[in-house]
């Protein structure tokens, strides 16, 4: 899985030349419409941090983890910068600036915010959450822009772009979820439904055994849902996920119920072809007479 890394924007990302970098500055500038609610390719050269970045310390060994998930599969989530002439300055995602640079990257991916381009950059992210082909986490990163950036309430993202408030929260939620589960959803290995049963579990070790469950297993969402509730309740009886039966078992179910004149159950465990047939009986002579069909 760590082969498949995404490109970020779908095609928004562009390196941009030293022109444009030293001529747009404003939203009221030409050519402020290629930053403004698009993701681009930044060099690293040409970042620094913010000087009143309230936080000083980076531990190590999370800025080494974090480099090495970045060297398998990129930078899932873009960091924010100012434009500040021909450089930029970091407004959100130092730890991914430092830890592209221990990964080698010589570009990072990146939100741009010109001077006064507050209204501009809303029409533009409320705009493009409508498109039909963006995965689940770039809906999630532009809600998070609208919220954090444009300072709306969920309230206010509710009405703006059509969706329920409890959609929107979902959303937000998945990216909580490590860069590996992600980047699946962005690969469309897994689907949303998939990490939002990951999400559900508040315990990393217990997520990755999930996700890594959902892609051995093929589950579904509704199995990895059913999956995360075992997990969140160990105590719970481990009860094999009961698989959707297929219209022809359903049918044998029936005519062997017919037949027999007791209730006949088949059961399926998931993902496998075996199966076991259950017949109810209510005391022994219905149990003899059940067995009377089966007698040469």
């Amino acid at each position: 899985m760590k082969d498949k890394k995404r490109a970020m924007g779908r095609g928004l990302g562009a390196i941009l030349s030293a022109e444009s970098k030293a001529s747009v500055n404003s939203a009221t500038d030409e050519g402020a419409d290629k930053y403004v609610g698009n993701i681009v390719e930044v060099s690293l050269e040409d970042i620094y941090p913010n000087a009143t970045q309230p936080r000083t310390y980076f531990d190590e060994k999370a800025l080494s983890d974090l480099a090495q998930s970045i060297k398998n599969l990129g930078v899932i989530q873009p960091i924010t910068l100012r434009k500040d002439g021909s450089k930029f300055e970091i407004i959100s995602g130092e730890r991914r600036f430092r830890a592209s640079k221990i990964a080698g990257l010589e570009t990072v991916p990146a939100y741009i915010r010109l001077v006064n381009d507050q209204e501009l950059l809303e029409m533009a992210l409320v705009e493009n959450i409508q498109r039909e082909d963006l995965d689940a986490i770039e809906i999630a990163l532009t809600y998070q822009r609208l919220l954090e950036e444009i300072g709306m309430t969920q309230e206010n993202l509710s009405q703006r772009v059509g969706k329920e408030r409890s959609t929107i929260t979902n959303s937000i939620r998945l990216l909580r979820l490590n860069p590996d589960v992600q980047n699946a959803i962005r690969s469309g290995e897994i689907s949303a439904g998939h990490g939002r049963a990951i999400i559900s579990l508040e315990n990393a070790e217990m997520q990755n055994l999930l996700f890594d469950k959902i892609l051995k297993n093929s589950l579904s969402v509704r199995q990895a849902e059913a999956e995360s509730i075992l997990l969140k309740n160990p105590k719970t009886p481990n009860k094999k996920i009961q698989a959707s039966l297929p219209n022809s078992y359903k049918k044998a179910a029936k005519n062997l119920t017919d037949i027999l004149e007791v209730k006949v159950e088949i059961k399926t465990a998931a993902n496998s072809k075996k199966g076991k047939i259950v017949l109810d009986f209510k005391d022994e002579e219905e149990l003899e007479k059940i067995l009377s069909h089966f007698k040469l």
